[in-house]
């Protein structure tokens, strides 16, 4: 099913070519949500000469000066620019018309690098270097075995983990948070996550290797 073309800004054309580009993936519950909120947001851009590119780039930028500011309050500011950005640039790219293989492409580069900047936050925090590494390999690797297990035959894996980037970015939420009230169970969250993280890399794996099969 060819995705529909959508030339003026509208909810319903929008939710539905979002579904058409993600495997008919229904639109309800928090992902209904989500979309709701960030067409509501979006409505104003689509008005000016902000890009899906221009966000995408924004996110990395939010990414990078939440490092320095991640000892302080103003960091979980910047982390939130970065996860919104990310959030909102398809759906401007899909309320435009500008949704193609190159935006996704490099919006899935500067998802990488955003994520890069929130292992050093991390890092900073005070977890173990190498179980945020670890958990970031991880990261890293489910996102690119969802890309090329689509990729091998154009089989679109739409199975929502435990450890999708929001989560991501909610773990090193709650250790900014902890750091800064002095609650010391930022290695206890680190650990979490690479628990999550690895479950979830094992959820993108059965679920690919079963559809190619």
């Amino acid at each position: 099913m060819n995705a529909p073309t959508l030339k003026v800004p509208n909810r319903a054309a929008t939710f539905a070519r979002w579904s058409a580009l993600h495997g008919e993936a229904e639109v309800r519950g928090i992902v209904k949500g989500w979309l709701t909120i960030s067409f509501t947001l979006c409505l104003p851009l689509a008005k000016t000469r902000v890009t899906p590119n221009i966000l995408s780039m924004a996110g990395v930028l939010a990414s990078f000066i939440l490092v320095p500011f991640s000892l302080s309050w103003w960091g979980l500011l910047f982390l939130a620019l970065s996860i919104l950005f990310d959030g909102i640039d398809g759906t401007l790219a899909i309320m435009t018309g500008k949704d193609s293989i190159r935006g996704a492409m490099l919006d899935s580069i500067c998802d990488r690098v955003s994520e890069l900047f929130w292992l050093i936050a991390f890092y900073r925090l005070g977890a173990p270097v190498w179980v945020i590494g670890t958990a970031w390999v991880a990261a890293f690797t489910q996102e690119y075995a969802r890309a090329r297990i689509a990729g091998l035959g154009e089989y679109q894996i739409d199975i929502v983990t435990i450890a999708e980037r929001p989560v991501r970015a909610a773990f090193l939420c709650v250790a900014m948070v902890a750091y800064l009230v002095h609650i010391p169970v930022v290695t206890a969250v680190a650990w979490l996550w690479l628990i999550f993280q690895v479950i979830s890399l094992m959820m993108v794996a059965r679920s690919g290797f079963k559809r190619l099969s």
